[in-house]
């Protein structure tokens, strides 16, 4: 079912955390506009997870709400080790030791978690720590544990603080061993989407998938944070059913002057190809600490609607910050406000000849094409793979999209789809029969009134439930 406040297009993700740790604050993210909820691996135990995996599953089940679940898989992100005192100085101009072999860290040497340190890591090649607010450049190499590092720029170095070598060509696994247990987690309670962090190939993508079930219950998104991944983004796109632009650690591994391009570069491919695709990270940074956000911040949010992103993530600002509930509050209103007077619908796209689904996607975009021209309110689609959901929502129309399946899984994976609006429905017998039982349905839930106009997709015949093949106006009686 749909909440008043899900009304919206570009999707709503919220990061679970401390901040969020009870059904009652879900539960009002919920109803502040949330869609979508992640869960990042890179903190917390199974068992805390656990906990939040039952929330959202009890409010969609007390609600009939569709709210989707999002298992962010760590990757083989390179942290330094606990450091003494939990923080020393490290003083520009000054040589450390950098080091794999476990040990605390002190002013003098660091541990780094990365077991190819000393052979990966080039002489002149940068080392970036904590979001790039510590710079070091690599040095010689001390033995086949260590190397030597000039801090260029020096502060506080704390503990577990992330590590970034946007120079060197590293040989680490794309997925850990640590990835796999929480995938099998993930798995098991029935996330709809995982996402591969540090994604450098579409080969990342293919052994990920490998490894979950051959249903349709399970997406995979690629994030992109590393500069090999903006290189092959066309064959990842490809192999992975949504991305992420992670502008954390791409936006610290990329010159900063050409984060912007790449980020609409990429939203533009994924549209092009009927691939969702989120922009995470920064969204509204500044209210982990504080009620509003700076206006920066709401022009980064404006112009992300405006390209046309699926959904946008909220990190800290859900998981540990001061206002979780003011942060989805004001995102929505934003979204809201930009998609009632902004000029973000209809991509001028066209089907693709080379397209194996080229018969099925000229459907969807005549179908668009068509709502838009006799001003629809709605296009109505039937589908059990999530097809018509996603090649519809890549044409952007300014008419609704309402999605009726009988696959309970795909109803929590489209929530994260621009625009689509989700139901279940198994009673396909036929076209005609099923298009009067949805319009009634649409009717009763005031999502339509009589004299509107809806454009339907189905396949036909309906029972089969094969490729879309079937376009037809119908008019509210």
């Amino acid at each position: 079912m749909i909440s008043k406040n899900h009304l919206h297009r570009t999707k709503i993700i919220a990061t679970c955390g401390p901040a969020t740790d009870s059904y009652e604050k879900m539960l009002e993210l919920v109803e502040a506009g949330v869609n979508v909820f992640r869960f990042n691996f890179s903190h917390g135990d199974h068992s805390g997870h656990l906990k939040f995996f039952n929330y959202v599953k009890k409010i969609n089940e007390n609600l009939k709400y569709n709210i989707g679940i999002l298992a962010d898989l760590q990757g083989p992100k390179i942290r330094i080790g606990e450091v003494e005192n939990g923080g020393v100085h490290l003083i520009s101009g000054s040589k450390i030791t950098l080091t794999c072999s476990p040990q605390k860290s002190n002013a003098e040497k660091v541990y780094v978690s990365y077991d190819f340190l000393a052979r990966d890591i080039r002489a002149g090649e940068r080392i970036l720590i904590d979001d790039g607010k510590l710079e070091l450049l690599a040095g010689e190499k001390i033995d086949k544990n260590s190397i030597e590092a000039k801090v260029l720029y020096g502060g506080e170095l704390f503990s577990r603080k992330g590590v970034n070598l946007p120079d060197s060509d590293l040989s680490v696994a794309s997925i850990t061993d640590k990835d796999k247990a929480d995938l099998k987690f993930a798995i098991e309670q029935e996330a709809n989407w995982i996402a591969l962090s540090f994604v450098r190939k579409a080969k990342d993508i293919r052994e990920l998938k490998s490894m979950i079930p051959d249903t349709n219950e399970f997406k995979v998104i690629a994030k992109i944070e590393k500069p090999e991944g903006v290189a092959n983004i066309d064959d990842i796109i490809v192999e992975a059913d949504a991305i992420m632009i992670a502008r954390g650690d791409l936006g610290i591994e990329v010159p900063l002057e050409k984060m912007p391009l790449f980020q609409k570069q990429i939203i533009k491919k994924c549209i092009d190809k009927a691939k969702p695709v989120i922009v995470a990270t920064q969204i509204l940074d500044s209210m982990i600490e504080m009620p509003t956000p700076t206006r920066a911040e709401t022009n980064d949010v404006a112009n992300d609607i405006m390209d046309g992103a699926d959904a946008l993530m909220l990190s800290g600002e859900t998981s540990v910050g001061k206002h979780p509930v003011k942060a989805i509050q004001t995102l929505k209103k934003i979204t809201d406000y930009i998609e009632a007077n902004a000029e973000i619908y209809n991509k001028n796209l066209v089907p693709q000849l080379t397209s194996k689904s080229y018969l099925s996607d000229a459907i969807c975009y005549n179908a668009s094409r068509i709502a838009a021209e006799i001003g629809a309110q709605a296009i109505v689609g039937m589908t059990r793979s999530g097809y018509t959901a996603f090649m519809v929502s890549s044409f952007r129309p300014n008419s609704n999209i309402f999605i009726f399946t009988d696959n309970r899984a795909l109803l929590n994976i489209l929530s994260l789809v621009w625009g689509v609006k989700g139901f279940y429905y198994d009673k396909f017998v036929s076209t005609d029969e099923t298009i009067f039982d949805v319009v009634e349905f649409l009717k009763k839930i005031k999502m339509l009134k009589t004299g509107d106009v809806l454009v339907n997709t189905a396949s036909m015949p309906m029972h089969k439930q094969g490729k879309t093949n079937m376009l037809k106006v119908t008019k509210v009686e």
